[in-house]
């Protein structure tokens, strides 16, 4: 199989273009999967990859067609029930760890469905209102979260196969000399973080506000493999004065000793099978407990979000400002703050002053979430291309870490 460009940039300058893109894009992720392939869940967290093709699919045909098209008729008015997600407003739904027991609908009769939706939404859109034009747009950036999910969720499946089978082709790891860890000053003072002009932010973004930092340093790149060994070398794993109580925990609990996919023989197993581990990439697949563990041992600290938004947001030019996550789905040495894993914060997900989620059941997107979970800045090598900007807050638990989630620091001054 040839290496597979998993994201690339979409090229329809219009709403219709990009709808269609985007959709296009999903059905390219999952064509190299079989039936078995698409239906297993590996874990509650993760979700079969013919569920998001299913999932993606109920939000454009309730939210758009069935509320603001007239006549419509959904597909199969019983699927609603296996392919809601968290919607309260919507009733009853599967639990989220059964997804995996959804033997039927088939892939193919998903694919039929997503087929029927996208012929509807394209004969709606030129007469679909302003507002709901919104949520055409919504829908497209909710579907590109889930491609990358898709690919996520796909590596953690696979990883549960002894046969360790590769989703595709990858290119041989890089040879990089690693450059040293050098330390950027921060902006000091009152700074405005927030989306500001993006043509697009989701609601938990806003609104745009002041925020006040103190004299900081954030380091130039992501720590890489070949650090994350001499963490683990120096008994970062085995020393509880490195970790957060909830962290030594669930380090003792789980028995984590390295990374999620690292193997005691010095390989991982990665979207393109078991590959040697490249000491110069960023580090990948670490949870939140790791990575501020990780931090104290280097005598650092995790950025904030402010922190981290203000930087990117200053374009720096040494820190890699131009979004580039088009590349082959493995982590890829470098500085840029976009690209090649998630950066974990020190900053709880909270509302900013003044948060108001939309109106409807669509509000439930992100403000409910808002407790217990961890903010992460910039994108990953799985994240769609021109998906991310400064301003986007992913987040998940503490635990959490079958994401391509990494490690920046930062340091007071």
């Amino acid at each position: 199989m040839a290496t597979r460009r998993h994201a690339p940039e979409l090229t329809g300058p219009t709403l219709a273009g990009r709808l269609c893109a985007t959709r296009q894009l999903t059905l390219d992720l999952a064509a190299p999967l079989s039936d078995a392939d698409a239906t297993i869940q590996p874990h509650p967290d993760a979700s079969p990859a013919k569920w998001h093709l299913a999932h993606t699919t109920w939000f454009f045909e309730t939210f758009v067609l069935r509320d603001h098209v007239p006549g419509y008729q959904p597909f199969d008015e019983r699927w609603a029930y296996l392919f809601n997600s968290y919607y309260e407003g919507e009733g009853e739904r599967l639990a989220r760890a059964r997804r995996g027991m959804i033997s039927r609908p088939s892939l193919d009769d998903v694919r039929g469905w997503r087929a029927h939706v996208d012929e509807a939404l394209d004969r709606a859109l030129p007469d679909l209102a302003p507002g709901v034009l919104g949520l055409i747009e919504l829908g497209i950036q909710h579907e590109q979260q889930h491609q990358e999910l898709f690919l996520t969720d796909i590596l953690a499946s696979f990883a549960e196969n002894p046969l360790e089978p590769a989703y595709g082709a990858l290119p041989p790891p890089a040879c990089y000399a690693t450059e040293p860890l050098t330390w950027l000053p921060g902006l000091t003072g009152v700074v405005e973080v927030g989306a500001g002009g993006h043509p697009f932010a989701f609601d938990c973004e806003r609104p745009r506000h002041s925020v006040l930092l103190h004299p900081h340093a954030v380091a130039q790149r992501c720590v890489t493999n070949g650090e994350w060994r001499e963490f683990i070398a120096a008994g970062g794993y085995e020393t509880p004065a490195l970790w957060l109580s909830e962290g030594w925990d669930w380090v003792q609990r789980e028995g984590i000793r390295a990374p999620l996919y690292w193997h005691e023989d010095g390989s991982a197993f990665t979207l393109g099978g078991l590959r040697e581990v490249d000491r110069a990439a960023p580090v990948a697949h670490v949870s939140y407990y790791e990575a501020d563990a990780f931090a104290r041992w280097a005598g650092a600290r995790l950025p904030t979000e402010a922190e981290w938004e203000s930087l990117a947001a200053s374009a720096n030019p040494a820190m890699g400002h131009q979004l580039d996550a088009a590349g082959p789905v493995v982590p890829r040495p470098g500085g840029g703050l976009f690209g090649d894993v998630w950066n974990w914060t020190g900053s709880a997900y909270l509302p900013y002053p003044g948060f108001r989620p939309v109106e409807g059941t669509v509000g439930e997107y992100n403000g409910k979430f808002m407790c217990g979970q961890f903010v992460l800045k910039g994108a990953s090598c799985a994240t769609p291309r021109g998906h991310s900007r400064a301003s986007y807050r992913n987040f998940f638990p503490p635990s959490a870490r079958w994401q391509f989630t990494g490690v920046r620091l930062a340091r007071d001054l």
